[in-house]
């Protein structure tokens, strides 16, 4: 009774702790825990040798488990101006109509420079790297200048490891700038970013709808254009704020055209299709069997041929699509006609007189004129 007065607590039964079931097992689980900290519980019970309640045991590895994992201990970093850009992609999770009547989750590529923590962004067509580097730079477009490292964190269509997407470098090279592919498991290096991803996600995305990507991209610059303006609270001031100091160290654009999109060399068939990703779209049958150059960008798609074009159509974004040019098949159809037309006699009039005949064989007199 008075043990209970002078207690600060109820009255609760404490067992002494002693050996259970598992604490024979436990140097060993402890020794392949130290060797493979991610081994399942299932795998540590058969070759233990444990026969009991495989629930029991998994709670005890659970136990066992954080300390035998290595520590990865994340530094505090620090963005100076112009330094790093960290690149992302944000699938916006809302299928947007596209021009064939389906729907579809889209890209939006986002860079981010991250002292100044200014965002920008647009939807894009695909991941591929043609879409990928034609999205950067108009991105890098509006910063108005270039970012000294672009930090991706190992997107196949830029590049992973060791590797680089094809025209990934030269494009790098262009712009002067340095590519960082991330290592796995870095989350910090590209936080900025990934966070703001998460904001769009809850501060952009509840209410709206969308008709097509052009209408997306529409609403989210002129959404950007407010959020830039917001202060954030880890760096006390605006991002629009501290852009200019940030960009003032960056480097300047590159002084020369940069040729991005897809691009293709080839001779045209007598189908008079040409093919950018998964879609075709007519080309003037004046040119087949010529040599014709493909262009596309995230807008349209040209045709050249010795620099003249011979066709140009919006880019669809739907995929398997075949856009066709009304007065290319006019003009298909009028050679079509004219090839199937015998062709007139050239020159002077092969015909002969019967009478030619008669004289050659000496039928008549006065021989072969």
């Amino acid at each position: 009774m008075i043990k209970a007065v002078n207690s600060d607590s109820p009255p609760r039964y404490e067992r002494s702790p002693g050996p259970t079931s598992f604490t024979v097992f436990e140097p060993r689980v402890r020794e392949l825990l130290a060797e493979t900290p991610d081994m399942p519980a299932t795998v540590l019970a058969e070759r233990v040798g444990w026969t009991g309640s495989i629930r029991w045991f998994r709670d005890n590895v659970k136990r066992l488990r954080p300390e035998q994992r290595r520590i990865d201990p994340a530094d505090r970093l620090v963005w100076e101006p112009g330094d790093a850009a960290q690149c992302d992609l944000w699938f916006p999770p809302r299928k947007i109509p596209l021009e064939d009547g389906t729907t579809k989750l889209l890209p939006v590529l986002v860079i981010t420079p991250a002292h100044s923590r200014f965002v920008t962004g647009r939807m894009i067509p695909t991941r591929k790297t043609e879409d990928l580097l034609l999205g950067s730079w108009e991105l890098i477009q509006q910063l108005g200048r270039v970012p000294r490292r672009l930090l991706w964190d190992n997107e196949p269509g830029i590049g992973r490891g060791q590797r680089r997407a094809d025209g990934v470098a030269a494009f790098m090279g262009t712009l002067a700038t340095k590519l960082v592919l991330l290592p796995p498991r870095d989350p910090e290096s590209k936080g900025v970013v990934e966070r703001r991803n998460g904001w769009f996600e809850t501060s952009f995305m509840p209410g709206r709808s969308f008709t097509s990507p052009a209408d997306f991209n529409t609403q989210f610059t002129d959404w950007l254009g407010r959020a830039n303006a917001r202060v954030v609270r880890t760096t006390g001031a605006a991002p629009v704020d501290r852009l200019d100091p940030d960009r003032a160290a960056m480097l300047p654009l590159p002084p020369i055209p940069l040729h991005l999109g897809w691009r293709n060399r080839l001779r045209l068939g007598r189908d008079y299709y040409v093919r950018i990703d998964t879609n075709d779209y007519s080309v003037d049958p004046h040119v087949i069997g010529r040599i014709v150059d493909v262009t596309a960008d995230l807008d349209r798609v040209r045709v050249r041929c010795d620099g003249r074009i011979v066709a140009d159509h919006p880019r669809l974004w739907a995929r398997g699509r075949v856009v066709t040019d009304p007065a290319h098949v006019e003009i298909a159809a009028v050679l079509r006609r004219e090839f199937q037309q015998p062709r007139a006699a050239v020159g002077d009039d092969l015909s002969r007189d019967l009478a030619d005949y008669d004289r050659a064989f000496g039928i008549i007199d006065g021989g072969l004129s």
